[in-house]
């Protein structure tokens, strides 16, 4: 019988629905006899389903850290409750607390694959490890105290909990029930101690002795604790307040950091005073004072080597004259003391130890730093204290990210070829060691494609990532920023006045893998053409052009000074005059009436620049002020290496550039652009004379708490600030809460004039039919506007080879425009069986290698090659243009220019992001809203696939960096620092589980050590201590119900939800079920087994008796 399935049946009725609707159009716009051809679509809703695959980056706001030295895995918890593990490079996992609160503490189970983390809503969660989407089993939430300090010792199922009001409650990890234990504040401190002795700060086990803990309150009181006669031993009072606390491997002394910078070493026994008290960092003073106070030491950890003196590590404690020192890590080994200064200031740190047990020379090689912003592990073996060089992927945010694009599917060589480049960036002096943190085992990569996402960053640099196989790894680093002046000190700030810092921020990338040409445009309104190569080459004068962009025809004011550039041919004639290629070289810095005029906002280096293997400058773009008014920002990009083309535009015009013979070609305004058919009927009005402050800024995080750093105050770009063509009655729908779009720090860029203006918001280079009257495809240029209107530009290319340098390129529009609601996002071009033409494209070759001379021949005979099928098409065969705007999405016929399909995607929010798409050998349209849903189309039909509600509110930063790829692969920046992978394809989601790491594996706990003879004869050694007799219900009773409930967690089988849904879940859970029952049923054989071999020897015995007696008399026993 087949599975009825309702959502099937949901889509036939809207593809019906909707197909009858476009039929009627169809029937509208032409005759029944003209009707398109049909193409068969094989995409359907099944092949889709949204899940969430991986997450990459440094975990945002920092919170706790913890180790498991067994397992290898090191275990980072956030302010926002997320919770990320690391194993061996390639081993993460991100999970996420549903209540969103911080996380104050983690602490590990060692070697048994699970974690307990304290949140600062005053909950326990059991975390299990041993699946590879990680689950919580228990939670506990307390509902009288706050939680403030928890301690798991080895191997042991009893959780300490220390509160804010100075008690300590036990937990049963295994059940998260409390016992009925309770260490009382009261009865912990003298009682005649006046005061309260303040929270928790530390509780610890002595090593030697579990029946005796140690319990550190604030306020500088610490106690040892006789967990058998429920009393304490020792109390030691310090009139400082407390930090921390660290025991020695010996348990016959401690250490405790204070608030005043000093540290404090106690004999047990002696708790009248400290042994011995050390200020790190004070300043001895000569007449035997007290050196001066310090900052509070936040953390000590004391660990002893066998060969040699004991590390006593620290954080915080430097001197307050310090001032604008950089936050330090201070080592002690016997009489060195190394102070280790961070980039950022520290969180936690951790030393990482040879031994699990505490009762053991701790042999210590490695400390893990947690910082604000990094991840950093010290190499504690080598001399001078080296660091490890770090192989996950955290350094997304070294500067702020502005921009991203994400490339599936890409050219085999290519991962290679920018690793190669990228290898030669590595810094050195970095310990020679393997990274230490190494457990976990990698997933099976099911992908056999390669992925790259580039990333654009506040400082000018661009970033290439390995992504394929939900791994990330940084390739290849460029900075942009080299081809400029740098200005030496801060009055000397003539020209980048277009912004008030970040002047080389990139906004758009535009990248051809193939060719591996990039083109990047700069908030500068700069434009920078890269070429690849593995060779080093020298530039002796980087090239350049400066091109000046009007807006609108001038008014009479100053007709000298701006005067429009040649009006193409009206529109329609039959043979449309070339637009003369025109450069303005900046002459003069300001016009006749004193205004700035005709400078570029960046200066270009004029010295001689040594570029390395990689990407190297080919040429240098710059827009020029224009009678004292900046050059607006760069809103769309695009390069062609077939055509040897590059193209922009902003709210002023559009700029065509021939990049091979360093020329402009085009340089109109958009009025011009339209002609005479312009269906706005503009009236023309001069530019404002006004400097463009600094716009709402392209790293604007409007999250409620706003964290100053990642306000990178660069302009936005037309293209993220889509409130320039929002209907006016949209616009109070998204300022919800903080989280609006249209908030922004300009009073200008929002204002009236500007929105108006209509900006150049996509472009596109391909090979197809001009206008109506074309019988064949010829090399064109699609131009969209943020008013909707589309236009073709028609490209004359000259002959390949020699000529191609010698001949103009001629650019005419050819009359041809198209409307749409909204801006224009995104073009592609289908052929006549539905198949995606890609813009053509060069094959990249080595160009810095002189060619042979038969080489030279060839290339003097050879066109440039288009990839693209319509070259070979007949001419009968007609091609489909998808267009996507953010409101719809329409599918033009060619050459007949008929609407053959039509889809409004949304009526009360607008599309963020719009991509053309392959999946299952296939094409679709997938679209990203801003009210948070997700749709994907078929093409050429436009019927709808997919529509989810992914994300509740979208921020300035996921709207700017949402981006869609092949193979149903999107991702975004979800935080400043990390990045959020998604896919939308049901065969991804299918294998994710495959591919997903194991973080758990199983290993041998090492042997405890070894007491020795002695020890053992006169009980010197480690005393154990019965807890289940101690904290079992049987002695100590059951804890009051009010002072915590238990809430079961959602368990295995939550992880496998997460991971799958449909036939391939109920499969997983099957299957987790199957693999419980089986490790039961293992488990039931193995009692059996062991009751059947005691039954046999008890029979044995017993038949041994019986023989033994069976002649005597009873009286003879």
């Amino acid at each position: 019988m087949r599975k009825f399935n309702i959502r099937k049946v949901l889509d036939g009725l809207t593809a019906g629905s909707s197909s009858a609707s476009q039929q009627q159009q169809l029937q509208q716009q032409h005759p029944p006899g003209n009707r398109e051809p049909e193409i068969q679509e094989t995409l359907q809703s099944e092949h889709f389903q949204l899940c969430k695959t991986v997450r990459h980056g440094f975990p945002y706001q920092p919170s706790a850290l913890a180790f498991d030295p067994v397992q290898k895995i090191l275990a980072v918890g956030t302010q926002t409750g997320a919770l990320r593990l690391f194993g061996r490079p390639g081993v993460e996992c991100y999970c996420q607390h549903d209540s969103g609160a911080a996380v104050i503490q983690l602490q590990f189970l060692i070697n048994e694959g699970a974690l307990v983390s304290a949140l600062a809503d005053d909950t326990l969660h059991l975390w299990n490890l041993r699946q590879k989407r990680p689950a919580i089993l228990h939670s506990l939430k307390f509902c009288r105290e706050r939680v403030t300090f928890c301690h798991l010792p080895f191997q042991s199922k009893w959780l300490y909990v220390g509160t804010e009001r100075g008690n300590i409650h036990i937990v049963n990890v295994e059940s998260f029930t409390l016992s009925g234990y309770v260490i009382m504040w009261n009865k912990a401190i003298e009682l005649s101690s006046k005061s309260h002795p303040g929270p928790v700060v530390h509780i610890s086990d002595n090593p030697m002795d579990e029946g005796k803990l140690l319990i550190g309150f604030e306020s500088g009181t610490v106690v040892l604790w006789d967990l058998k006669s429920k009393k304490a031993d020792y109390r030691y009072t310090y009139d400082e307040a407390i930090h921390s606390v660290a025991w020695h491997h010996e348990g016959k002394q401690f250490i405790c950091s204070h608030s005043d910078g000093t540290l404090t070493i106690w004999n047990v026994r002696s708790p009248a005073k400290p042994v011995q008290t050390i200020t790190p960092h004070g300043k001895q003073l000569k007449d035997g004072k007290k050196p001066e106070p310090c900052k509070p030491i936040l953390k000590v950890e004391f660990k002893t080597t066998r060969p040699g003196e004991p590390f006593i590590i620290l954080s915080g404690g430097l001197s307050y004259d310090t001032v604008g020192r950089r936050p330090c890590l201070t080592v002690m080994h016997g009489k060195s003391t190394a102070v280790l200064e961070m980039d950022y200031s520290i969180v936690d740190f951790l030393t990482l130890c040879e031994t699990p047990y505490p009762n053991d020379f701790q042999e210590p090689y490695a400390v893990v730093v947690l910082l604000e912003k990094d991840l950093v592990l010290i190499d504690l073996a080598q001399n001078g204290y080296p660091i490890f060089e770090n192989p996950y992927p955290l350094s997304i945010h070294e500067s702020p990210v502005t921009c991203c694009e994400y490339f599936a599917d890409c050219p085999v060589d290519l991962i290679p070829a920018l690793y190669s480049v990228g290898a030669r960036q590595k810094r050195q002096g970095y310990s020679k060691k393997e990274w230490p943190i190494n457990g976990g085992n990698w997933g099976l990569g099911a992908q056999s494609y390669s992925e790259i996402i580039i990333t654009g960053h506040a400082d000018g640099s661009v970033k290439f990532w390995d992504a394929s196989a939900i791994n990330l790894q940084v390739l290849y680093k460029l900075k942009t920023s080299k081809v400029f002046e740098k200005s030496r000190n801060k009055d000397d700030k003539p020209n980048t006045d277009i912004v008030d810092e970040d002047p080389y921020a990139i906004q758009i990338i535009s990248w051809c893998p193939e060719s591996r040409m990039l083109c990047i445009a700069g908030v500068s309104a700069h434009v920078i053409i890269y070429r690849f190569s593995k060779q080093e080459v020298i530039t002796e004068v980087i090239p350049m052009l400066e091109v000046r962009l009007l807006y609108e025809i001038s008014d009479v004011e100053s007709p000298e000074s701006e005067q429009a550039p040649p009006l193409p041919a009206p529109v329609g004639s039959a043979n449309p005059q070339p637009i003369p290629p025109q450069s303005h070289p900046s002459t003069s810095s300001s016009s006749s009436d004193g205004l700035r005029d005709n400078v570029p906002c960046l200066k270009v280096k004029n010295s001689p620049l040594k570029q390395s293997p990689g990407y190297q400058t080919e040429l240098v773009i710059q827009l020029v002020w224009v009678s004292g008014e900046p050059p607006q920002q760069i809103t769309s990009l695009a390069v062609n290496s077939s055509y040897g083309l590059v193209v922009f535009g902003n709210c002023s015009g559009i700029a065509m550039v021939d990049y091979l013979q360093k020329a402009v070609l085009l340089n109109l305004g958009t009025i011009e652009l339209c002609g005479s058919s312009d269906p706005y009927r503009r009236e023309p009005r001069s530019p404002r004379k006004s400097r463009q402050p600094s716009g709402a800024g392209l790293c604007d995080i409007s999250e409620g708490t706003v964290v100053p750093e990642d306000r990178c105050k660069s302009p936005t770009s037309a293209k993220m600030s889509r409130k320039l063509s929002l209907p006016t009655d949209l616009k109070p729908d998204l300022d919800i809460k903080d989280n609006s779009f249209s908030r922004s720090r300009s009073s200008s860029v929002t204002s009236i004039d500007k929105e108006s203006r209509e900006a150049i918001s996509a472009l596109h280079f391909c090979e197809t039919f001009t206008r109506k009257a074309d019988s064949a495809p010829s090399p064109c240029l699609w131009v969209g506007t943020t008013l909707g209107t589309v236009l073709v530009i028609a490209l004359n290319l000259p002959p390949g080879g020699e000529q191609r340098l010698l001949q103009p390129v001629i650019v005419s529009p050819s009359g041809t425009i198209l409307r749409l609601k909204g801006a224009v996002l995104r073009m592609a071009f289908l052929d006549s069986t539905g198949c995606l033409m890609p813009p053509a494209y060069e094959s990249w070759k080595e160009h810095n290698v002189p060619e042979e001379k038969d080489e030279k021949e060839k290339l003097k005979k050879r066109r440039p090659v288009s990839v693209s099928p319509s070259s070979s098409q007949e001419i009968s065969e007609n091609q489909y243009a998808v267009i996507c705007s953010e409101k719809q999405a329409k599918v033009i016929s060619l050459p007949t220019q008929n609407c053959a399909y039509k889809q409004n995607i949304t009526e009360t929010s607008f599309v963020l992001r719009g991509d053309i798409v392959s999946l299952s050998n296939s094409i679709c349209l997938a679209c990203f809203c801003a009210n948070g849903h997700i749709m994907t189309f078929s093409l050429p039909s436009l019927r709808p696939l997919l529509d989810v509600y992914y994300l509740p509110l979208t921020n300035m930063r996921i709207a700017r960096t949402f981006c869609f790829t092949n193979n149903g692969q999107a991702l975004y920046l979800v935080s400043p620092t990390e990045i959020q992978r998604l896919t939308y394809s049901q065969e991804t989601c299918e294998n994710l589980q495959e591919m997903l790491g194991e973080l758990f594996t199983p290993v041998e706990t090492p042997e405890a050590p070894n007491r020795g003879f002695f020890k053992g004869l006169f009980g010197g050694g480690a005393q154990s201590l019965d807890r289940e007799e101690l904290f079992g219900e049987s002695s100590s009773g059951k804890a009051s119900r009010s002072l915590a409930q238990h809430i079961p967690g959602p368990g295995g089988i939550e992880g496998v939800k997460g991971a799958a849904s449909g036939v391939v879940g109920e499969l997983a859970r099957a299957r987790l079920a199957l693999d419980e029952r089986g490790q039961k049923l293992s488990d039931l054989e193995e009692r059996t087994a062991a009751m059947l071999s005691s039954a046999d020897s008890f029979s044995k015995h017993a038949h041994e008796m019986m023989l033994k007696y069976k002649d005597k008399k009873w009286y003879q026993f």
